[in-house]
């Protein structure tokens, strides 16, 4: 292996001393095109920059609204990207295929400079450099049948002199999926975790069919199945905060807000919330707005509820009620222990939260917290919105993309 380590760096330094001036700076200037020209390249840029986005509005709450003007535009420039190259790739076959084909000469030659460590025939091995070389200079001359003509020959001969070139060539590949893979795993594991709205239990704040980004960091790394945070890395989950978790009735992933932390002390009365002896501040907005609803692809309806406006500690967050007011909640003094959480949906009277046994059915169901253990962390931003209305929902049964909501910081 260290052996192996030691001829990459020496078959691309045979190959740098092998181009002249012009050919290396033609060969830069096509492989930045081939990256910019790449599917991956918009995506890529996308997502770096969510990162210090997403730092950001978590920070500083007071520059959401400005930086969710400039993520907005800059998120349709990289669709516009994106698009664009669809149909580029679609338009200009000729350009398409010689990025192709430099693209598999950079890969072939990868993949030799890792074979030759196994190659002991030194006329051999000095074959296999003058192939890589001639291919390194087609790439840059652009004539794809050149380049073509060249990438067999290189092929060919690896596969006569290297041993098991074809067999080490699916094993690179099927090494580098795993690594992407556990890549991925990790990060949805400790960091980011994608959830979609499946129904209308957290309208207005969150729309039927809003794709959201879970903060698996915030509270601390939970560990599966048992069901266990060792500890905080940030903070606790505070009132009013928006979560995911698993429900520990049904086993599903549930979204609710955080209306209590242990201690706290609920009471409802007259379709109002008592926080600790105090009612809960809220006001109407506006009576009997458009509300459509859907339950797991269900067909749209509309229905008619009263916005609300309701502040927990220091922040506000919208509401709906039904008129007149569902007055089946839980009688008496709730107390919230230790290591849990009180839930409740923001569409207030159609919501399968903490007051009535987080969906676990039954005539009369019994008050439900949330422990820790089952929190997989704070809702951050819608990144793509699926939900009625928008673009395309004419075609879809008034399923639409909603581009307004893209990056909106969920609060």
């Amino acid at each position: 292996m260290a052996t192996s380590v030691q001829e990459r760096p020496a078959l691309e330094a045979e190959l740098g001393a092998r181009r002249t001036a012009e050919q290396a700076a033609r060969r830069r200037r096509l492989h930045w095109l081939d990256l910019a020209s790449s599917l991956w390249s918009p995506i890529t840029v996308l997502a770096l920059t969510l990162i210090p986005y997403l730092v950001l509005i978590e920070s500083f709450p007071s520059t959401a609204a400005g930086a969710l003007s400039v993520m907005q535009v800059f998120g349709l420039l990289m669709v516009a990207w994106f698009v664009g190259l669809l149909v580029w790739r679609t338009v200009d076959r000729k350009r398409s295929e010689a990025r192709r084909l430099r693209h598999e000469a950079r890969e072939l030659n990868s993949e030799l400079a890792h074979g030759l460590a196994t190659v002991h025939d030194p006329a051999a091995r000095d074959r296999l450099v003058e192939l890589a070389a001639r291919v390194d200079a087609a790439a840059a001359t652009g004539d794809t049948a050149l380049l073509e003509r060249e990438i067999r020959a290189l092929s060919d001969q690896a596969a006569r002199v290297v041993p098991a070139f074809r067999k080490q060539s699916a094993v690179g590949i099927g090494i580098g999926l795993a690594k992407a893979l556990a890549l991925a795993l990790l990060i949805r594991t400790l960091f980011i975790e994608p959830f979609r709205i499946p129904s209308g239990s957290m309208l207005p704040t969150l729309q039927v069919g809003d794709q959201i980004f879970v903060n698996k960091f915030l509270y601390g790394v939970r560990i599966p199945y048992a069901n266990v945070v060792p500890f905080p890395i940030v903070r606790r989950p505070e009132r009013g905060d928006v979560i995911v978790f698993d429900n520990p009735v049904t086993g599903q992933d549930y979204i609710k807000r955080v209306v209590g932390v242990p201690g706290d002390v609920l009471r409802f009365r007259d379709g109002a919330v008592y926080l600790n002896g105090h009612v809960v501040p809220g006001r109407m907005e506006q009576p009997q707005v458009d509300i459509w609803e859907s339950n797991d692809g269900s067909p749209w309806r509309l229905v008619h509820l009263d916005l609300w406006t309701e502040r927990l500690g220091t922040r506000d967050h919208e509401i709906l009620h039904t008129r007149p007011p569902r007055i089946d909640a839980p009688e008496g003094d709730i107390v919230v222990p230790p290591g849990s959480v009180f839930v409740m949906g923001d569409n207030r009277d159609n919501s399968a939260d903490s007051r009535y046994g987080l969906g676990g059915g039954g005539n009369d169901p019994k008050v439900v917290f949330v422990p820790y253990g089952h929190i997989k962390g704070k809702a951050m931003i819608i990144w793509l919105s699926l939900s009625h209305g928008g673009l395309l929902s004419n075609f879809f049964g008034g399923t639409g993309l909603r581009t307004e909501r893209f990056f909106r910081q969920v609060r």
